[in-house]
């Protein structure tokens, strides 16, 4: 029994060298991104609560435009990968294409609304209580930072276009090299931006907002220049803008695949911060407390994020060239890994809880709340690791029905009313609440099991005839 469980969920020094050799790139582009988005965070949480509590906020409602674009990219995404594996570089310009058209019509759209209504979905989060602050200047300063942050949208956009292609086609190097490079530039504009030094103005959030632009367009300009300069490489860049037609059979085909992807991360997102919003009406000091949880958590997850895109790459082009038996078993595999690796790193990121809060310029009940919501993340992260894999399981067969089903309907029938109503009529902790909501995501866990061992995900998107 032992024997065969071992054979069944850990593989050889070659299998983990193959995984790793995709994971890894990108647990170190997300990691250093995350890392500097921590130390941009910390920055920031030195000028005070208030300008903290503003970006945070921001950031949350800017967190949904970002995964409406992952999830408008990620159905096109699949057929790529596949496409790749078959060595059928004109289907891969046809998703290229695909993908500037869906992004462009979700960039420009993001763009009116937060424009339009801004002001009102930041406030929506400072209708508590302002043990925390004031609520008044945390709204000004979260303002004038998403004033700034729409200008950075044009590049994100672009780069995501290029970096989601490449990675599809096994390229997870280069988009980590122009992630460390944007990051680097992030944090030195950061440091002489927040704090005015070197002669530069003091800018205050304003001046973090102005840093993350510049780096976006840093890294904007690298993947693109690479790409179109590696034409042996990327054999499919050749032409890829001679025309920006889509074939019609082909666009419907995409749009078929990817709406519920589009439409989950859409719904998801906005769901991730309906939740925020629920734990906000417990006051200032719970955005902030929250935020800083978050920063460092963000750090530790690369790990399990990085392991969700090595299925989708992984098995996807597995699945492309036919291979049903070997994709189940690396899949098993893969995910086994995930979960092994974030039981150790929530380990340690229970050691650090303590200990990171007090880096911030904040009140002592804000170090507190961010010390509970920190051990919370970590004792529930290997649950997210199996969560998180088994979605991309799913979604590397194209089954985005029930991606959606898994994902996005599940936060908003189960989680969101859990909370909501958790935070309103209950006089009950917020940590508890928070733990609640996570309990919850046990169904998502069985159901997920159930589905990926029936491999009902095990199927070719891409068979020609």
């Amino acid at each position: 029994m032992l024997s065969k469980a071992k054979k069944k969920f850990i593989g050889d020094r070659a299998f983990y060298k193959m995984v790793l050799a995709v994971a890894v790139p990108i647990m170190i582009q997300n990691g250093i991104t995350n890392f500097v988005g921590l130390l941009d965070n910390i920055m920031v949480g030195q000028v005070g609560t208030e300008q903290m509590s503003g970006v945070a906020i921001v950031n949350q409602l800017m967190m949904v435009y970002y995964l409406c674009i992952f999830g408008g990219l990620a159905g096109a995404g699949i057929f790529t990968a596949q496409y790749f594996g078959q060595k059928d570089d004109e289907g891969i310009r046809h998703t290229f294409r695909y993908k500037f058209w869906m992004a462009l019509i979700l960039t420009m759209g993001a763009a009116l609304l937060l424009l339009s209504f801004g002001e009102n979905l930041i406030q929506m989060y400072l209708n508590g209580s302002s043990d925390g602050g004031d609520l008044a200047a945390a709204l000004y300063h979260g303002k004038n930072y998403l004033r700034v942050m729409l200008l950075g949208v044009p590049a994100f956009m672009m780069v995501q276009i290029y970096v989601s292609t490449l990675r599809e086609c096994g390229e997870t190097v280069v988009p980590m090299k122009a992630g460390i490079v944007a990051v680097f530039v992030n944090l030195c504009l950061n440091y002489l931006l927040i704090y005015g030094k070197l002669g530069l103005p003091a800018l205050g959030v304003v001046g973090a907002a102005v840093a993350t632009v510049v780096s976006r367009y840093v890294e904007a300009a690298i993947v693109i220049v690479w790409t179109h300069g590696h034409k042996e490489k990327n054999p499919y860049i050749v032409g890829v803008y001679s025309t920006l037609k889509v074939p019609g059979h082909l666009a419907g085909k995409f749009f078929i695949k990817g709406a519920p992807l589009l439409i989950n991360e859409t719904l998801w997102s906005s769901g991730m911060a309906m939740l925020t919003q629920c734990y906000s009406v417990r006051g200032l000091s719970v955005i902030a407390g929250l935020n800083i949880a978050n920063t460092i958590n963000n750090v530790f997850n690369v790990v399990f994020i990085a392991m969700g895109d090595a299925v989708a790459i992984i098995i996807g082009q597995l699945l492309g060239a036919g291979k049903m038996e070997e994709a189940r078993d690396t899949d098993n595999k893969i995910i086994a890994f995930s979960v092994c690796c974030c039981i150790g790193v929530a380990a340690l990121m229970v050691c650090i809880a303590p200990l990171f809060p007090q880096i911030y310029n904040t009140t002592d009940d804000v170090k507190a709340v961010a010390v509970q919501f920190i051990i919370a993340q970590a004792i529930f992260m290997p649950q997210a690791a199996f969560m998180h894999a088994t979605y991309f399981t799913l979604r590397s067969g194209g089954k985005t029905i029930i991606t959606f089903l898994f994902d996005s309907v599940f936060v908003w029938c189960v989680s969101v009313p859990v909370a909501y109503c958790l935070s309103r009529f209950t006089g009950i902790p917020v940590i508890a609440i928070f733990a609640m909501v996570q309990i919850a995501d046990w169904i998502k866990c069985i159901i997920g099991f159930i589905l990926v061992k029936k491999g009902v995900w095990l199927q070719n998107i891409v068979a020609r005839g």
